[in-house]
């Protein structure tokens, strides 16, 4: 994927991994709650790729991880 903001993806996907394994969920668990690949997660939460994920996933995680979707968009 090509853009601007690779360290914002990275570190999107590493608040996911963080507040997913806070729920208690693994990578296959969320991943068919959401009703994704567990290949698409991992790609999304791995640190070597940068995988961009729509608002609809976005929401659909915050949602099952019982979370506001600003958390996962809030810069530290």
């Amino acid at each position: 994927m090509n853009t601007e903001f690779p360290e914002r993806y990275i570190t999107l996907g590493l608040k996911i991994a963080y507040y997913r394994k806070k729920a208690g969920y693994t990578q296959e668990a969320l991943a068919e709650m959401i009703d994704k690949s567990v290949n698409f997660l991992g790609q999304v939460e791995g640190t070597g790729t940068v995988r961009g994920i729509s608002l609809e996933t976005l929401f659909k995680i915050a949602q099952v991880l019982k979370i506001s979707p600003s958390k996962l968009l809030e810069e530290d």
